[in-house]
């Protein structure tokens, strides 16, 4: 009798299954993970903008807004983005929570949390 030596198909067809879980999982959820990057560069850029400066909580959240559209973000809804007045300053935070469907009745639920401040003139 001979010994058996590699692996069986079954084995290959396990590790093929888990393989595409993963490829599938990657596909669905690195793009969200990719516009939360978009997110975060807004609020760095808006710290230093000049534009950005004076402007009132409305004006600021459609300033916001404006540019996360320009950088094909849509997750995020206006009630997500809160602006607190402080002195000289105003707290920007976004909250928001993307879900979506892996496959069949599998679905996902990221949480982010941003903050930022911009300094008034």
């Amino acid at each position: 009798m001979h010994k058996q030596k590699g692996m069986t198909l079954i084995s290959w067809v396990v590790i093929l299954v888990f393989i595409l879980f993963q490829v599938v999982m990657a596909m669905k959820i690195v793009p969200v993970y990719m516009a939360d990057t978009s997110v975060k560069s807004v609020l760095e850029r808006l710290t230093t903008d000049i534009d950005a400066k004076g402007l009132t909580n409305k004006k600021l959240k459609t300033l916001i807004e404006k540019r996360l559209r320009i950088n094909n973000v849509y997750e995020i809804e206006p009630e997500d983005i809160k602006i607190t007045k402080g002195r000289g300053e105003q707290h920007i935070t976004i909250d928001y929570e993307p879900r979506g469907n892996l496959m069949g009745n599998l679905d996902y639920i990221i949480k982010f949390h941003h903050e930022a401040t911009v300094v008034s003139n």
